[in-house]
């Protein structure tokens, strides 16, 4: 029996999964993954102190959160110097891109991205029925002059950047994010999006200015804080553009027990430091792993290391091969960064099985089925 019809923009879309879950390779395998080194999520876990306050929180889970998310604003906009007024707290960044992009983009209307960076950003515009124009990467970095001038050339609305990137782990300096917000068209809105900040070095993080309207910084708990699966972050923005979001989101969407732990992990500093130390130790563990293998690495300022294993065919004949293995990794989607496959920093432990199986693989490269 047929149903009633779709909307035009939804029937119009093409069916799409963004990211093939760890999850569902368990369930078609039948087997548990022995490596979860896919998603980029915190493999040290979350602070003590959020565990401890999401415990707590637990007797209250039947009411529900606040859906001002009154301390958590407060805490946010203390540590950046901000007013409660120019922060939103939404369910993951990826909450927050939808937000942005149906407060800016009407249909039609452009939005610029690089080709192959994190495609729910693409995904939202589509959406919401605006159009996307995409700039390659450069030197397997994100190219802010040409995101520039594409979006002076298409009097882009929204420009999208992630600084630390993912999926290449490279970043630039606070001074190049600066340069490209100033060259943006009047019109033009920057989503800056710094999930993976808390690894990057210092002067990669401009400094915030909670009344430049030009500029939307978003943040997550998912990755330093190791809190992926509670789905929270923040944005600090203008009063008005906050404003606007207030008008559209979803007012219950942060539950109260990511609120807990959230106010709880951005209080334990100590941690979050702690656990960035722990990454590099083992970033630099990784670059090792591929010095000796004789496989390149992209510098990374994020949780996870990018090994150039020279082609798309080879690329996805890894990962496949992990896969068997029950290693979970990803390869970029766009080229040219789809000759690379993307592993997410874990504990030592885990760093030396991937090692060994990684090794093993790359050895018997040769004897692998390449697919075009």
């Amino acid at each position: 029996m047929p149903g009633p019809p779709f909307s035009s923009l939804v029937d119009g879309l093409a069916a799409a999964v963004p990211f093939v879950p760890p999850e569902a390779l368990e369930r078609r395998t039948g087997k548990a993954l022995r490596l979860r080194l896919g998603a980029n999520e915190s493999l040290f876990g979350p602070s003590p102190r959020a565990l401890e306050a999401m415990q707590a929180a637990l007797g209250r889970v039947a009411c529900y959160g606040d859906p001002e998310s009154t301390e958590l604003r407060a805490a946010v906009a203390s540590v950046h110097g901000v007013t409660a007024e120019n922060v939103v707290v939404t369910s993951g960044i990826d909450d927050l891109l939808g937000l942005a992009v149906r407060a800016f983009v009407d249909p039609g209307v452009v939005a610029v991205t690089s080709l192959g960076a994190y495609p729910t950003f693409n995904f939202h515009v589509f959406g919401f029925g605006g159009l996307i124009e995409r700039v390659p990467y450069r030197n397997d970095a994100n190219d802010l002059q040409a995101l520039s001038d594409l979006a002076r050339r298409t009097n882009a609305r929204v420009v999208y950047l992630a600084n630390p990137d993912n999926p290449t782990g490279t970043w630039h300096s606070a001074v190049a994010v600066t340069k490209l917000v100033d060259s943006l068209p009047p019109r033009s809105v920057l989503l800056l999006d710094e999930a993976y900040i808390e690894y990057a070095p210092p002067g990669t993080a401009p400094a915030v200015d909670g009344d430049d309207p030009r500029v939307i910084r978003m943040r997550t708990f998912s990755k330093a804080h190791g809190m992926a699966g509670a789905r929270i972050g923040y944005g600090i923005a203008s009063p008005a553009t906050v404003g606007a979001f207030d008008k559209i989101r979803h007012h219950f969407g942060v539950n109260r027990i990511a609120q807990a732990g959230a106010l709880a992990s951005l209080g334990d500093t100590e941690y979050v430091a702690r656990l960035a130390s722990l990454v590099a130790e083992g970033r630099s563990h990784y670059e090792a792993i591929g010095r000796k293998l004789g496989v390149a690495t992209l510098p990374s300022a994020t949780n996870f290391v990018t090994f150039d294993v020279g082609s798309k065919p080879m690329a996805r004949a890894i990962v496949a091969a992990l896969q068997d293995r029950g290693v979970f990794v990803r390869t970029p989607g766009a080229p040219p960064i789809d000759r690379c496959i993307r592993v997410t920093v874990g504990p030592a432990s885990e760093r030396a099985e991937f090692a060994d199986v990684f090794g093993e693989i790359w050895a018997a490269r040769g004897s692998l089925r390449l697919a075009p």
